[in-house]
């Protein structure tokens, strides 16, 4: 790699860990509205909602394609991290 392109490499990466930054926080935030959402939750059945779940990855096929952005790339951000946050809930509900 030249030298001007890894001066442009390293800004890019710069950006790139502002953003991760960003990013963390909107998942701290996401994370507490889940464990309200799990306080709420009376049967551990209620964890996985498919019909929302396919509610939500619709909607983020259509706003992806909207903005231009690969669906597909969307679509498994969305589903992992769907499933990531069934498995924290499944952890972490308390039977009332």
């Amino acid at each position: 790699m030249s030298p001007k392109n890894l001066i442009k490499l390293k800004k890019i990466r710069k950006n790139l860990d502002k953003l991760d930054n960003s990013f963390l926080k909107l998942v701290k935030k996401r994370t507490i509205l889940v464990n309200q959402v799990l306080k709420l939750k009376e049967n551990k059945n209620q964890i996985v909602d498919n019909k929302r779940i396919k509610f939500i990855l619709d909607q983020i096929r259509k706003k992806s394609i909207k903005n231009k952005i690969d669906p597909r790339i969307t679509n498994r951000i969305w589903k992992n991290m769907i499933w990531s946050y069934i498995n924290y809930e499944r952890n972490n509900f308390k039977k009332k």
